[in-house]
């Protein structure tokens, strides 16, 4: 019946008449034509990437330096190095080492290779551990690579990071792949450095329990970035641990230190440089200008709210008056395709573009003069243009002229282009087998931080006052601004007026049903359905229950042709005497919302950092309807709609309660573990993962935020996304709170029922008509039918 109501719709220009039906108020006609939800993702790409723009012209904000002198200079940058420090989830100290340890068995050497110039040696090198408190002093993620020691007294010291396909052998002209004048491990260590080359994780790719397919770097960082920590960070802390033994070893005389790398090797080289006083000098090839258009590069790369305070010359500066080479060569190029894992691809910038970032080091340049002015002896900047992938003589003769000074041979760099041969054993196997081992222990020690995550989260939420629900109310305001802050992220954005647009799409017997749109930001527009029912009298207030879908959902899903997921619940409330309203989330269409989500992140923001104000425009435009009660709109969502029923009450508080259904789970275990079947860790949702929840928000917290307002979990029992125990753990707390600390049990629930991934109706429906105080009409049947195993 309602489908035809609806082909009828359309037949007469997609209205229908109205019959002793209100409509909503104070709205114009709506005009607008064509798919309204991918009108909502465009506009909403327009306004992300315009905020990109403008984030270099806002970064002023979080600078406030002092050039005096070297010590006030580095002094006035420590805040920011704090920052980058926690965007890179460099939070770990590093365990104390003597020396490094050769790596050997009794069947093999820890001596690989014999020149006439150097040595090189397989090593490794302990670097964070495990995070437990029992465990303190037991290493959990080592360092692991070559270390190339010349035969005379070195000239200095130097890590130098391969890129991500690039094994410490290739650069060091011990396996093949590299050109011969970009070998720069080899070439320094020539020259009379003793330098140590790691292991960086590869962007190899496999399936992933057998389901989406994505590269080692992805995987490793899907559950580090849950847990605030970071790929990048560990690769960073390697380098920073091997600058630790550098600075300690009692064997030289105190060289220098340097850092230099090309392709991803650039980009640690960069970020190590810019938070590790103690490198003198770094050179960065490859690597210039990683930070425009973060958003298209490998998700490994994705650093939460890096845009909004870094970028080239921001790095720049932090390495300032120490020495800085910039290496404007091509980029490694890769190109990924999604197939279950982030789409993305490295491109080398254009020359317009090359020349623009050569530009924005401008700043940094004028700031290294300043200090130079006020005392400082050190080298500053100096930048190559080149258009091959090869480091060039002139390149390596700067920074080994930099790190060294005069006791570095500039013939021995130009001489050492072409390599001598050396005789080495067959090293596959042995490189194989050492990734494999770096890229399994960063997994075990992501799931040493998953295992430590709650009692993180139980210290961070120490501060809430459950003396009474008033000191509740008071003390959860602090946490509410963090995670709107900090976690989700908030636009300093003034939401518009609603010039709100309407029109009549559908009609029963009990209900109209009406299209709205309004405005929230410029380019972001807030979509939805309005159900009024038709027995509305004139003054009359009614609650209002917000239905929201799941993935890739319309708002027609939650009143049209009975959705085997949600079975019109939203016209099935309103044919109980509730208004309903079905707005449209812009987790719709893919790669194209998750772009989102990759465009939000640099900018420390999140999909929700636009959901949230849709939601409260929505909000506050129901309470201008003539028959909508103010104080009794209530959320009710399923799947993602389900995650926005956890993201969305504990922000937009004008919601009177909440239901979560089909989604409630341990949610940080179920986004960083690789041990359920049920993560999300083996699936091609790459946009689920939320900065640093594991120790912040998980779904506890986020409950927590919602109380002391009523809360309810909807759970199938064979529901895919989770399991009973892990639900019924998280929701334990929550009943916790709000039954023995509060003293308010009647304002949570949670119902189990016989069924899948779908709503129930029915104890909801019960938990709606009590707390929006509305007396039931009739109960709503209870679903029943066997599930599948998928979510």
């Amino acid at each position: 019946m309602k489908s035809q109501l609806l082909a009828i719709g359309l037949i007469f220009g997609g209205s229908l008449p109205t019959v002793g039906a209100q409509t909503p108020a104070n709205t114009k006609p709506l005009t607008m034509e064509g798919d309204l939800a991918s009108q909502m993702v465009d506009g909403i790409d327009r306004f992300l990437l315009r905020k990109i723009d403008e984030a270099p012209q806002t970064r002023d904000q979080f600078w406030d330096l002092d050039t005096s002198s070297v010590e006030a200079f580095n002094k006035s940058i420590q805040p920011n190095r704090e920052r980058l420090a926690k965007m890179l989830g460099v939070r770990d100290g590093r365990i104390d080492f003597d020396s490094p340890e050769r790596v050997a068995t009794v069947a093999t050497s820890n001596l690989i290779a014999v020149t006439d110039k150097f040595r090189v040696f397989a090593i490794g090198w302990p670097v964070l551990a495990d995070p437990a408190p029992t465990a303190k002093n037991l290493a959990s993620i080592y360092g692991e690579g070559l270390m190339l020691v010349p035969d005379s007294k070195p000239i200095a010291d130097v890590v130098a990071i391969p890129h991500a396909d690039h094994s410490p052998e290739q650069i060091c002209g011990l396996a093949e792949g590299v050109p011969a004048a970009s070998q720069y491990a080899r070439r320094l260590a020539e020259s009379g450095c003793r330098v140590i080359v790691p292991t960086i994780i590869s962007r190899e790719r496999s399936k992933r329990n057998g389901r989406a397919d994505m590269t080692d770097r992805e995987y490793l960082h899907r559950a580090a970035f849950e847990l605030g920590r970071h790929l990048i960070g560990y690769e960073v802390q390697k380098v920073m641990a091997a600058v630790d033994w550098f600075e300690k070893d009692d064997d030289t005389d105190d060289p220098q230190i340097g850092v230099i790398g090309y392709g991803d090797g650039g980009m640690l080289a960069l970020y190590a440089g810019a938070l590790d006083t103690r490198i003198d000098v770094t050179c960065v090839s490859g690597a210039m200008g990683f930070d425009h258009e973060l958003w298209k590069q490998p998700l490994d790369r994705n650093v939460f709210g890096l845009v909004r305070e870094f970028g080239t010359a921001e790095l720049a500066t932090m390495i300032q008056p120490r020495g800085l080479v910039t290496d404007f060569v091509n980029w490694p190029e890769v190109e990924l395709a999604g197939d279950g894992g982030a789409p993305a691809e490295l491109k080398t910038p254009s020359q317009q573009l090359k020349q623009a970032i050569h530009e924005e080091l401008d700043p940094a340049a004028a700031v290294n003069v300043r200090l130079v002015e006020s005392g400082a002896q050190h080298i500053g900047m100096t930048n190559h243009f080149g258009d091959t992938e090869k480091f060039c003589d002139s390149v390596l003769g700067l920074f080994i002229t930099a790190v060294a000074g005069n006791a570095a041979d500039a013939n021995r760099i130009k001489q050492s282009a072409t390599p001598p041969s050396i005789e080495t054993p067959d090293r596959t196997a042995a490189i194989a087998a050492r990734h494999r081992r770096q890229f399994e222990e960063i997994d075990r020690h992501n799931q040493a931080l998953l295992r430590e995550s709650p009692f993180v989260r139980k210290e961070f939420m120490s501060k809430l006052d459950t003396s009474s629900v008033e000191a509740y109310e008071k003390s959860v305001e602090a946490y509410r601004d963090i995670f709107r802050k900090d976690v989700i992220g908030e636009f300093d954005e003034p939401l518009l007026p609603f010039n709100a647009r309407s029109r009549q799409s559908w009609e029963t017997e009990k209900w109209t049903g009406h299209e709205v749109v309004l405005d929230v930001f410029p380019d972001v527009f807030a979509y939805g359905v309005l159900l009024l029912p038709k027995d509305l009298k004139p003054g009359e207030k009614r609650p209002v229950v917000v239905c929201q879908h799941g993935l890739e959902g319309r708002p027609t899903d939650t009143f049209l042709d009975d959705h085997r997921a949600y079975h019109d619940f939203a016209a099935k409330l309103c044919e109980q005497g509730f208004i309903t309203f079905a707005p449209q989330n812009p987790y719709i269409f893919k790669d194209r919302f998750r772009t989102l989500q990759r465009k939000a992140n640099p900018l420390g923001k999140t999909l929700f950092s636009i959901i949230v104000p849709q939601h409260q425009q929505i909000v506050n435009w129901l309470k201008t309807q003539p028959n909508v009660d103010p104080d009794r709109i209530g959320f009710y969502g399923l799947s993602y709609g389900g995650k926005s029923a956890m993201r969305i009450p504990a922000l937009v508080t004008d919601y009177a309660l909440s239901i979560c259904s089909a989604d409630f789970n341990e949610w940080v275990r179920k986004n960083a573990s690789t041990r359920l079947n049920y993560s999300y860790m083996w699936t091609g949702e790459y946009e689920i993962f939320e900065w640093d929840l594991g120790s912040t928000f998980n779904y506890f917290e986020m409950a927590a935020l919602i109380c002391p307002r009523p809360f309810m979990v909807e759970r199938g029992h064979f529901d895919g996304v989770g399991t009973d125990d892990w639900v019924a753990y998280e929701y334990a707390k929550i009943r916790h709170l709000y039954a023995a600390k509060l003293g308010i049990a009647a304002n949570t629930e949670i119902e189990w029922f016989v069924g899948p991934h779908t709503i129930n109706g029915k104890a909801t429906f019960d938990f709606l008509h009590r707390h929006l105080h509305l007396p039931p009409i009739s109960s709503y049947r209870a679903v029943d039918e066997r599930p599948t195993s998928e979510e």
